[in-house]
C-alpha cells in the first residue's frame, strides 16, 4: 500500500483525459495535476525546448511526494519519456506504448489512422510501436495543429462550425484511406471524441492516448504493489501556469465536477 499522490502533467487541458480515466480506475488515488497553460501548445516547438519544459514540469511536480509521474501528453512521450525515466528515479509513465498497442488490437483491416501534435508525428514513436506490436500494419499519420489551440479556447463541442470545419480538413484523407481505427495521439483529441466520431463514422474505433496511458498506469501500480487502497475517495489537486479562472471554467465542464476551489496557479520557470 502506497498512500503518496500520482503526479500527472500536461501542456494543458488535454491531460484531463488521463486525470478523468484515472478517477474512473483509481477512485482513492491522491492526483496531482499540472497543466502548462502559459506554454501551450507543446506540439510546435522543438524537441530540446520540449525536454527543457518536460523538465520543469516535473521538477515542479517532485516538490510533491510522489509515487509515480504521468506524461499525459503525446509530444512529451514521444520526446522526451526516455530523458525524464533516465533522470528520475520513481516510474515515469507515458501514454504512446499503450494507445499504440491497443490500436495495433484494435485494427480489422491492418490500416490505422494516427492523429497527433507536428512533433508527435515528426518523432515516428507511435508506428515505431505499431510495427513492433503488429509488424506490416499501414499506419497513416496526420498532424493536427489547430486542435490543441481550439480546444484550450473551449471550442470542442458538436456543432460548432469552426471545430467541425476544421476537423472535417484533417481527418478526410483517413476517411478515404478507410482506416478502421484511429488514434487520438494527444491527449487532448478525446476532448473533441464527439467531433471526431462523427466524422469518421461508427465503423471507426477510436483509440484514446489519454485513457489507454491511465490504464497502463493502474497496471502498473498494482503490478508493483503500490495502490493507495482501503481509505476513502481519493482527493485531486490541480496547478495551471497561467489564469486560473479559465482553467477552472473548462475543466470543469470536461469533468463533470467542480474543480475551482482546487486549482492554484504556479510560475513553472522558477523549477
Amino acid at each position: 500500500m502506497d498512500e503518496r499522490p500520482i503526479g500527472v502533467f500536461d501542456s494543458g487541458l488535454g491531460g484531463l483525459t488521463t486525470v478523468r480515466e484515472l478517477c474512473r480506475l483509481l477512485p482513492e488515488e491522491d492526483i496531482v495535476y499540472f497543466g502548462d497553460t502559459g506554454r501551450v501548445p507543446y506540439g510546435s516547438r522543438s524537441r530540446e525546448t520540449i525536454i527543457k519544459y518536460a523538465r520543469q514540469d516535473v521538477a515542479f511536480l517532485r516538490t510533491f511526494d510522489l509515487k509515480a509521474v504521468v506524461i499525459a501528453c503525446g509530444t512529451v512521450s514521444t520526446t522526451a519519456l526516455d530523458v525524464l525515466a533516465a533522470e528520475n528515479e520513481l516510474p515515469v509513465l507515458g501514454v504512446v506504448a499503450p494507445a499504440a498497442q491497443a490500436a495495433a488490437r484494435a485494427t480489422r483491416n491492418g490500416r490505422i489512422g494516427l492523429i497527433g501534435t507536428q512533433a508527435s508525428i515528426r518523432s515516428g514513436a507511435y508506428e515505431r510501436c505499431i510495427e513492433q506490436a503488429r509488424p506490416g500494419t499501414q499506419v497513416l499519420p496526420q498532424p493536427c495543429p489547430l486542435f490543441v489551440p481550439l480546444v484550450e479556447n473551449g471550442r470542442f463541442a458538436p456543432g460548432d462550425v469552426v471545430i467541425e470545419t476544421v476537423a472535417a480538413e484533417y481527418l478526410a484523407p483517413l476517411k478515404q484511406a478507410g482506416v478502421d481505427t484511429l488514434v487520438l495521439g494527444c491527449t487532448h483529441y478525446p476532448l473533441l471524441e464527439s467531433v471526431i466520431g462523427n466524422y469518421m463514422g461508427p465503423g471507426v474505433t477510436l483509440v484514446s492516448a489519454g485513457a489507454e496511458g491511465a490504464r497502463a498506469v493502474a497496471e502498473t501500480l498494482r503490478e508493483r504493489s503500490a495502490l493507495a487502497g482501503g481509505r476513502g475517495r481519493g482527493a485531486c489537486r490541480y496547478f495551471v501556469s497561467d489564469r486560473v479562472e479559465d482553467f477552472s471554467r473548462l475543466a470543469s465542464i470536461f469533468l463533470g465536477w467542480d474543480v475551482a476551489d482546487s486549482v492554484g496557479q504556479v510560475e513553472i520557470g522558477r523549477y
